[in-house]
Order: C-alpha cells, then sequence, then structure tokens
C-alpha cells in the first residue's frame, strides 16, 4: 500500500507532466537561476563547463524530468545520464521518449542502489526530506558515486517557530484529501501569494529573536512567507505550477526539515569533501566530492 506521500507525488506528476519543463530551461529564468546560484554555478556556462567531463550523470529522485532536462541541455551529448524515481519514472520516460541518451528508471532510495552502476555526479535536490531516512538514502547514493565524483543535495532548512507551527498545521489537515480536495486548498493559498505579492510596499521590521524573525526590509509577501506561512507565487510561472508548488509543500506528510550542522554533518561521517554550499531561508544546498 503506497504511503501519502508516495501517492501525494504520484498525482502531482501524472496530473501535472508537462509543469515547470519549460520554465527550467529558459536562459534567466527564476528557477533556472535558482538552481544554478544554489549549486555554485555563475551562469549556464559556467554549469556546462562543470559538467562537460562527467560521463554519467545520475538525477535521484528525477519527477517528470523537468532537472534532468536541464542536466542534458548542459551536459556533453556523450553523457550518459538517467533519472530514477519511486512513483513518476513513467511519467518522465514519456517526456523524454524522443531524447536516446537518457534512461529512467523506478528506484527507491532507501533500497539498495548498486545495480545502478556508478557515476561522476549525483543530483538529488528537493527529495530527501521527502523519504522516511533521509540519511540512509543520502548514504546509499553516495555508493554510487565513482573516486573524485560528487554528488548535490538540497533539503528543506527549518524554519522560524511560528512557520512551522502553521505549516504542519495546515499539511496534517490536508494530509488525507484527495489530490483535488489538497490542489483546493493550495489553490486558496497561492491566491494569498498572488494577493500579498501585489502590495507595492517594503516594511522595515525589528528582529525578534524568540520568534527568529531577523530585522531588516521586507516586501510585505516575503515577509509574511519567510516567518507565518509559505504561501508561493511567481508571476513567471503559470497559476497551476505555483499552485502545484504550494501543494508539494503542504499535502505529503513526509517533509522533514533540517540545520547546517545536522547536513553538513552527513558528509563527514561519509568522509566526502564539501566543495560547496548554500543556505537560505528555504534550505540548504551541498555540493561534496568523493576523495
Amino acid at each position: 500500500m503506497k504511503s501519502n506521500t508516495e501517492n501525494s507525488f504520484k498525482d502531482k506528476w501524472e496530473m501535472n507532466s508537462k509543469s515547470f519543463l519549460k520554465d527550467v530551461l529558459q536562459e534567466g529564468s527564476n528557477t533556472q537561476n535558482w538552481i544554478l546560484k544554489r549549486n555554485g554555478f555563475r551562469n549556464l556556462p559556467d554549469f556546462k563547463k562543470y559538467l562537460s567531463k562527467k560521463k554519467r550523470i545520475l538525477d535521484a529522485g528525477c519527477g517528470n524530468g523537468r532537472v534532468t532536462a536541464l542536466l542534458n541541455e548542459c551536459s556533453s551529448s556523450s553523457t550518459q545520464l538517467m533519472g530514477v524515481d519511486l512513483v513518476s519514472s513513467e511519467v518522465a520516460r514519456e517526456n523524454f521518449k524522443e531524447i536516446d541518451n537518457v534512461i529512467f528508471k523506478k528506484a527507491n532510495l532507501l533500497d539498495e542502489l548498486s545495480g545502478l552502476g556508478h557515476f561522476d555526479f549525483v543530483y538529488c535536490q528537493e527529495v530527501l526530506h521527502h523519504t522516511s531516512n533521509p540519511y540512509k538514502a543520502f548514504e546509499n547514493l553516495c555508493q554510487l558515486l565513482l573516486d573524485d565524483g560528487e554528488i548535490a543535495i538540497y533539503v528543506y532548512k527549518k524554519k522560524s517557530p511560528v512557520r512551522e507551527f502553521v505549516d504542519d498545521l495546515i499539511r496534517n489537515q490536508i494530509s488525507n484529501f484527495d489530490y483535488s480536495g489538497a490542489y483546493k486548498v493550495s489553490e486558496a493559498i497561492t491566491e494569498l501569494g498572488e494577493v500579498l505579492s501585489a502590495i507595492d510596499a517594503k516594511i522595515n521590521v525589528p528582529s525578534i529573536p524568540e520568534l527568529e524573525i531577523e530585522g531588516g526590509e521586507y516586501d510585505v509577501q516575503r515577509f509574511f512567507y519567510h516567518f507565518f506561512m509559505k504561501c508561493y507565487w511567481n508571476p513567471e510561472l503559470t497559476r497551476e505550477e505555483n499552485v502545484v508548488i504550494n501543494y508539494d509543500w503542504y499535502h505529503p506528510q513526509l517533509c522533514s526539515r533540517h540545520t547546517l550542522g545536522e547536513v553538513k554533518s552527513w558528509f563527514e561521517e561519509l568522509g566526502l569533501e564539501i566543495v560547496h554550499e548554500h543556505v537560505d531561508f528555504y534550505g540548504i544546498t551541498i555540493r561534496g566530492q568523493k576523495v
């Protein structure tokens, strides 16, 4: 029997099989820039240079293949690219049916993965925090690295206490909803994000350490989003894509949040050298090398 989280992502990608595929490939888009920046790359040519010598790349938890598409676009034509996912490998395979050097397989990151082979680069972002044991999944992926190979992960960062409380409150209320019910709630949350974004004003707020609010200047939507509840809105995306991002946050029950120290300890325990780290309000990105 599938868990809530498995069903949540299965429904998400089957109902939104083409979401984000165009945006992630659009040079200069917010989505593409966010992926590049958090992973330590200045721009698309910088990322292409990094991937140019990679012979085998794994996109672990590939979803519909949106980042697989970016990896394929930026790597050599001779690179073998593999995407694996527990619930949506068929969706990704359909999206890439005319591309020969990309293969997709069904895989659970908590299971034995050695049958996938070894890789120069493993990309696993926005995935580990949706497993029941993020460290074990990370350990399994690290066992697939070739010598000098690198793994890049992104996990959710622990949020301020009020936002943690509100987000979990909503998550607990809708986790038993089916896709349409959870999507309807996510539509309302998306509309709230849009309304707040339309307020063309900056506010200066004091530091409140007890609430982990950092003092400074914020626009209204970002302040609300950072410290009180997630209500995502990005005008570059379609309304449906914005709703899916909020759905992705609130509907899956497995949605762990982490600290920088905790995630760095994973790399240290497995003998990986950290070559890049990036932390923002939303998450923690670390790239490490097998030495």
